[in-house]
């Protein structure tokens, strides 16, 4: 086999055996990250130590930085045959979000298969993309396929606690990591999502940026049956609700303009965005995702104040998560914090959003390797409501895509088992996968 020719069905198989067992085998590895620095433990280096014995086994040499100890991050570079070509980062978190396993049917943390389903905390975030990432490159080296273009394998910690201790941190501390690398390629996106009689693949082309407000108000202590003026929690009550209630209009971004356009084929519609929002019926359960991508948004999560009835307290807090689309950088917080009021007071964590080039050639690679096993299918742009590593990339210039590909039974809703009990994927989706990868990754 070579970079141009069709696999054998001896590799096929073996790439299709490995990215099963090497995902099942790095979600045995409980990589628990709670948030909280008190309560993790050293699981993210321990599946960073693991991914290296499979790199090693095939000659990839790699190295292990860890932002604190047991907090690791691992980097390996894979040479392309294109000197002049931009690299593509090709990254996944090595991280987990906590499990119950009382309200598991199957543990969590066993990587069990029952069924043809592969069962277990990370099996679609995301050690999924990391253990067909990895039976790609050994299949690669095994054969001596080099890719086109250069290769920076990235397996992040702490990706579901902000990134803080792990590519943000990387980004920080050793930038020369990604030296060469224009492009990058993890979640959130590349699931099957029935329309129409096809199978629609979303590829998130953008993010938006995540806007938290700590909003604070104070006011005069007293007895609470002697009402006052200044009251704090009315102060607060008042302004999360006005916040709450704003209605923000569906504006166009290119990514979104982009899947309108897909959308309004499919529903014989004219493809316009501020149509988009009725129409969403024909993506099924991939229209919410859709829907919350559409306008910014604003939503109170946190409520705190007092801790006595009859005690009006002094200060009153809330907080409130907005996500804030590609081109509201400028505007979006001066437009909270009016109609919050002058009575409260605004802290902000910001993170800006970030877009990619819907048009981008590595879209069209992405499109044509998906339409190889499943020549009907629908590769389109979105953007993604939420956030991912590629977020920490993007201020060193690289472009972040969102494509884990997955081919999965049209009733199985892929992004609705992040973060879920029974959080699983099907076997032959992962097989899917690996098949998609070989071709991007070697022709990207």
């Amino acid at each position: 086999m070579t970079d141009t020719e069709p696999m054998t069905d001896e590799q096929r198989e073996l790439l299709h055996s490995e990215a099963v067992s090497i995902t099942a085998d790095l979600v045995s590895i409980d990589s628990t990250n709670t948030g909280d620095p008190a309560t993790i433990g050293d699981g993210e280096t321990r599946v960073c130590r693991r991914i290296a014995e499979y790199l090693d086994e095939v000659g990839i040499p790699s190295e292990l930085v860890e932002s604190v100890p047991g907090r690791g991050s691992l980097f390996a570079r894979v040479d392309g045959s294109d000197a002049g070509a931009g690299g593509l980062v090709v990254h996944g978190h090595v991280d987990v979000v906590p499990a119950v396993a009382e309200d598991w049917t199957v543990p969590p943390f066993a990587g069990e298969i029952r069924e043809g389903w592969l069962y277990g905390r990370g099996t679609v975030d995301m050690k999924n993309m990391i253990g067909m990432m990895l039976a790609v490159v050994r299949l690669y080296r095994r054969e001596g396929i080099v890719p086109r273009r250069p290769l920076l394998l990235a397996f992040f910690a702490d990706e579901e606690a902000a990134g803080t201790m792990g590519a943000q941190w990387v980004v920080r501390e050793r930038p020369e990591i990604f030296d060469g690398m224009t492009h990058a390629l993890s979640e959130v996106g590349g699931w099957s999502v029935p329309v129409a009689g096809r199978r629609l693949y979303p590829i998130a082309v953008a993010e938006k940026g995540v806007a938290w407000a700590r909003v604070s108000a104070k006011g005069t202590a007293a007895h609470a049956s002697r009402p006052t003026p200044d009251n704090a929690v009315a102060a607060i009550a008042g302004a999360v609700h006005r916040v709450s209630s704003l209605d923000f209009p569906v504006a166009p971004t290119e990514a979104n303009t982009a899947l309108a356009a897909a959308v309004g084929k499919i529903a014989g519609a004219s493809g316009d965005v501020a149509e988009l929002p009725s129409h969403l019926g024909v993506l099924g359960h991939f229209g919410p995702l859709v829907e919350a991508s559409l306008s910014h948004t604003a939503s109170p999560t946190i409520l705190s104040a007092g801790y006595k009835t009859n005690v009006i307290p002094t200060e009153a807090f809330a907080e409130i998560d907005c996500r804030v689309l590609p081109g509201g950088e400028d505007t979006f917080r001066a437009e909270i914090e009016r109609e919050l009021g002058p009575d409260v007071t605004v802290d902000w964590i910001w993170q800006p959003p970030i877009a990619a080039p819907a048009d981008d050639p590595l879209v069209s690679v992405i499109r044509e390797a998906v339409r190889e096993s499943d020549p009907d299918a629908l590769v389109v742009p979105y953007l993604l409501p939420a956030s991912t590593d590629n977020k920490h990339l993007a201020p060193l210039g690289i472009h972040g895509y969102g494509f884990v590909p997955l081919r999965v039974p049209d009733e199985f809703d892929v992004f609705g088992h992040f973060h879920a009990v029974d959080e699983r994927v099907p076997v032959d989706a992962l097989h899917f996968g690996a098949d998609v990868l070989a071709r991007v990754l070697g022709s990207a």
